[in-house]
Parts: structure tokens; sequence; C-alpha cells
């Protein structure tokens, strides 16, 4: 007898956040952003200032992202804690370069920050569902995608958006197929307050 009645629930779900933070960018910012210092990455190019949103000149761009921050932490962690960045860094990929796969040690959750304008078609960021090897691979057909089968989902950013997603997500930058540059900033970070419990003897006060 075939079976008729039956039901799909979620458990788990990753979150990813974004916003527009525009109103903390300026003009001036970003030609700071895009003159500083770089150096080679592997394939892209990355800022050899790895904290520059300790740069006083950013300090508008720096408490927009903390905004998020402080809503993140609140309306979709639910939790009392802060969450501070960490380190901060700008990227650039060339045209035909990409950014290979990875995922963000020693952090709770990561951002991307797109501060400027982007070419058209934009390359997108492209979250794994696997974070570890998989010896058995069993992937759903295309047209069967859904929300408890897809592998991966693609992010086409938009300029001033601020992207927020937990640091253990594996993902990658797809590449960049059109001749300007692909202007980015990334950080990470942790966070400040207690944890844990008292009388479970668990608490731990992070400063």
């Amino acid at each position: 007898m075939a079976i008729k009645d039956y039901g799909v629930q979620p458990l788990f779900a990753e979150p990813l956040f974004r916003a527009d933070i525009g109103h903390a960018i300026t003009p001036d910012q970003v030609e700071f952003i895009k003159n500083l210092k770089m150096i080679n990455n592997k394939t892209n190019y990355i800022s050899e200032n790895l904290y520059i949103f300790e740069e006083p000149a950013l300090k508008k761009i720096a408490g927009a992202v903390q905004d998020a921050l402080d809503l993140y932490a609140k309306e979709v962690m639910g939790i009392s804690q802060k969450l501070y960045v960490t380190q901060s860094w700008s990227l650039i990929n060339p045209p035909n370069v990409g950014m290979h796969g990875h995922s963000h040690s020693n952090s709770i959750v990561s951002g991307s920050l797109y501060y400027t304008e982007m070419a058209e078609p934009v390359a997108g960021m492209v979250f794994d569902k696997h974070r570890t090897y998989r010896q058995l691979e069993l992937n759903p057909e295309r047209e069967r995608h859904n929300l408890f089968n897809t592998p991966v989902n693609v992010v086409k950013p938009k300029v001033n958006d601020v992207v927020l997603f937990s640091s253990g997500l594996q993902h990658f930058v797809e590449t960049n197929v059109t001749n300007q540059p692909r202007y980015s900033i990334a950080f990470n970070t942790f966070i400040k307050g207690k944890i844990g419990n008292f009388r479970d003897v668990s608490e731990l006060t992070l400063a």
C-alpha cells in the first residue's frame, strides 16, 4: 500500500544575515580602502594591514558593522553576549580570479562587506552544506533541490551589503569573469561576556 500521508519538517537552519550599511560609507572611505597596501594571497590580493577597522578613517564603517553584529547577536543568535570584530582585512579579486574554499578559524561569526560597486555579472559567495570530507556523496538531482537536500547555496552580493554567517561554514568565491577587480572586506569576530553557568561550575568570563 502506498504511503499517502507523510510530512517533513526542518530541524536546524544556517542563518545568513544581510544588511545595507550604505549610510556609513563615504567616497573618501572607499578611496582609502582601495589605496591600502595589498600583498599576494595565493591567487588574489589581501591587505597588509589585517586590522583595518582600527584605522581612524574607517571608524564610521566599523561602527555600522558593530551595529549589524549587535543585531545578529540579539535577534539571530538570541544571546546576551556581545560580538566584536577581531581581525578585518581588504580583498581584491582581479579578473579571472576567484577564491579557494575555506572556513574561518578562531571566530564565531564572519562577515563580508561590499563597500563599492561591482561589475556585472557579480561573482557570488558559494556556501557548502558539508563541512568535512565526504567519502560517500549522494547529491540530489538538480530539479529536486530543496531546503533539506541542497548541497550548496550561492549568495550574490550587492554594493553596501554586509553579510554575516557562521565562521565554520565552508565557502568560496566564484571566478571574477568581468574585466574589473572585485573589491570586498572580510572580518572575524568573537564574544565578550559570561558564558556557561555558575552553579554548573561551567562559568567563563570572556573580556
